[in-house]
């Protein structure tokens, strides 16, 4: 029998971001004693304030800057998981940012799918945060990557997620997966059921939130 949860939102509050309560059906993941099952994956500074996810997963397109970590974890209300390279930006660098992720207060670092196996090493040798990395395929070698220290795998293949995470799981059982879960309830729960143990959420940006808002404002005027 679900337990009722007694719940206050406020009145300036009350339309802030929620995410679907399907994803409270995985396990979550337990990083310093914090329960996480819900990752928003986001870098707008207005939305992390604004979202009940547990953690904010912040990747972008860009070469990461600790700047903008730092923003970020100084805005967010839970853990942050801070991109740190891995694709264009590799080597040496990867690693001295990770290593300022960590002392900037970031939760784990992240790293994405082309980052070499040496890479992985050398920040797991040097932080004592979670090293989460980026698999977008089922052919990925996955004992490469926990071999190198890979603590936590990011699974992001689109619509083969499900699969992938699936695939995943029937090597490795108690391995911490977190996934994308795409835009649907029914695809969060096919993701979930296939092995995910936490969920990354992608929130409407903040031009079609603003398109929404702008909408009611004009049929009330």
């Amino acid at each position: 029998m679900a337990k009722f949860v007694p719940a206050y939102t406020g009145t300036l509050r009350n339309h802030s971001l929620t995410l679907p309560t399907c994803i409270s059906e995985c396990s979550g993941i337990r990083i310093f004693g914090r329960r996480i099952k819900s990752l928003a994956f986001s870098t707008d500074v207005a939305i992390i304030k604004n979202i009940n996810a547990d953690a904010i997963i912040a990747v972008y397109p860009f070469t990461p800057q600790p700047v903008v970590s730092q923003a970020i974890i100084s805005v967010s209300d839970v853990p942050v998981f801070a991109g740190v390279g891995g694709g264009i930006t590799t080597g040496a660098r990867a690693v001295r940012l990770a290593v300022q992720a960590e002392h900037q207060g970031a939760y784990g670092v992240v790293l994405n799918s082309p980052t070499p196996n040496e890479v992985i090493r050398e920040i797991k040798d040097i932080v004592d945060i979670p090293v989460v990395i980026t698999v977008v395929s089922a052919h990925t070698d996955i004992r490469g990557r926990l071999a190198a220290g890979a603590d936590i795998l990011n699974v992001s293949g689109a619509a083969a997620t499900p699969e992938i995470v699936e695939e995943i799981r029937r090597d490795f059982p108690e391995l911490p997966i977190i996934a994308t879960g795409g835009p649907t309830e029914d695809s969060i729960l096919r993701t979930i059921r296939a092995g995910a143990n936490a969920i990354t959420y992608t929130p409407p940006s903040n031009g079609e939130l603003f398109s929404r808002l702008m909408e009611k404002y004009r049929e009330n005027a």
